[in-house]
């Protein structure tokens, strides 16, 4: 080869070098990762701080009755398959820290990472609409996991890990089918109990608990369950006692042993004393209740 064709070759070879983006490698470490632990952590304590109270029924901190947190806390939002909603946010957080700390060494935690965070945020984001939108309140420490959970996920995108973009788009899809389903489960499509309160029902299991009146039954009986399920997501409202707490065949609590309950489910409505599976109607008009047809 000729001393010319050598240099053409070699001119035509740098040009097509120079055209090309530099590629930028990706690091292993980065203090960005150190700052997606700690924000795990962060978002660890706080919901596992909100499940404690909702476990034991008490109010968190600077969370009085009656205040907006309170609303927030005690909606139907604020649980998912009769489990706080903040357990399922801090099992997140326990997942996002895990594979955080996996990512220094192995690159394939960052696909799940990055599935995690978005949609953790996705979800965070719904629920923090519906406290504005539909409940009207809000809850500090529901804002403080949203901004979390929304760090966690800017701070994934900015490591660009290999693959990222490809993740992002799949990780989008995803999200929008959980919050998806999730508007659905709490549009009473999947469960009665989770959806919007029938008013009147509403009214009427507020009424029954006002008036003294007691519904008496056992958490494995098939009729309470069925007597509960008649009022949808009022039965929470309902004046419920619990006659079996240590199971079928076990000593009746002192409530049901001192009002002679002998069949579930009883209602025992002043002097009057109905079992079995009763209407809304019936309960109404026992109670003294103006039912609306």
């Amino acid at each position: 080869m000729s001393k010319r064709h050598k240099r053409e070759k070699a001119s035509r070879e740098a040009s097509k070098d120079s055209s090309l983006p530099p590629v930028q490698e990706f690091k292993r470490t980065s203090p960005i990762d150190l700052v997606v632990l700690v924000l795990a952590i962060a978002g660890i304590l706080v919901t596992a701080y909100l499940t404690f109270t909702a476990s034991f029924e008490e109010h968190p901190a600077f969370c009085s009755e009656g205040s907006g947190c309170d609303i927030v806390q005690s909606s139907r939002w604020a649980t998912f398959l009769a489990v706080p909603m903040a357990l399922w946010g801090c099992l997140t957080y326990i997942v996002i820290a895990g594979l955080s700390w996996r990512a220094r060494t192995k690159l394939g935690s960052w696909t799940p990472l990055i599935f995690m965070a978005f949609c953790g945020f996705a979800i965070s984001a719904y629920l923090t609409i519906v406290s504005v939108v539909e409940i009207e309140a809000t809850c500090p420490y529901c804002l403080a996991s949203f901004a979390i959970i929304t760090t966690i996920m800017i701070l994934t995108l900015v490591r660009q890990p290999p693959g990222w973009l490809t993740s992002v788009k799949e990780a989008a899809v995803v999200a929008v089918l959980i919050v998806g389903a999730l508007h659905l489960h709490y549009s009473g499509v999947f469960d009665a109990s989770a959806g919007p309160e029938d008013p009147q029902l509403q009214a009427l299991a507020t009424h029954l608990e006002k008036t003294g009146v007691k519904f008496y039954g056992a958490y494995w009986c098939p009729r309470c369950q069925e007597q509960k399920a008649v009022f949808g997501s009022s039965a929470k409202r309902l004046p419920y006692v619990e006659c079996s707490s240590g199971g079928r065949g076990s000593a009746l609590t002192a409530p049901c042993v001192k009002n002679d309950i002998k069949s579930y489910p009883t209602w025992i409505i002043g002097e009057q004393r109905l079992t079995g599976l009763v209407k809304p109607r019936e309960l109404a008009n026992a109670s003294g209740f103006d039912w609306k047809e």
